[in-house]
């Protein structure tokens, strides 16, 4: 598996993938048009890449002196072989290599696998957003501090 920056030819099977992990809240090509056109600005994305197939994606915001993960989605069959802390670990570098000093996610409060994840990496609850998501699911707000 490698990684390298997202184009707009890979949103075809990036939105596939993100229509697939996120049914009820996915968000459209229209939105990640959008983060692409800002890249390398102000966001960061890229795709995991075997075997010449797209197997996930992740996106980081950075403004200032803080980053935060836009979205990290992997296929289903693909979890839990370390695409997905491949993934987050390159946003972390690239936040960092952009002067971020924290970084800041939201995960949904029904995703204990995603949770247990982001705590292995050092993220900390610091609060909830209600109803957050489309069908009323809460977010957990996380935050990690980033060390040099």
């Amino acid at each position: 598996m490698k990684l390298r920056q997202m184009t707009e030819a890979d949103l075809p099977a990036v939105m596939a993938i993100e229509r697939a992990t996120f049914p009820l809240d996915a968000w459209s090509e229209g939105m990640l048009r959008g983060e692409l056109a800002d890249q390398p600005r102000t966001r960061h994305y890229v795709v995991a890449v075997e075997d010449e197939q797209i197997i996930g994606y992740a996106g980081l915001a950075v403004a200032a002196d803080q980053a935060d993960v836009q979205t990290i989605a992997v296929l289903a069959d693909r979890q839990s072989k370390g695409t997905g802390s491949a993934l987050l670990t390159d946003l972390l570098a690239e936040a960092r290599r952009r002067g971020a000093v924290e970084i800041f996610l939201e995960v949904r409060s029904d995703n204990p696998r995603a949770r247990s994840v982001y705590e292995r990496f050092g993220f900390e609850e610091i609060g909830v957003r209600r109803r957050y998501y489309d069908d009323g699911t809460d977010a957990i707000m996380m935050k990690r501090k980033l060390d040099g």
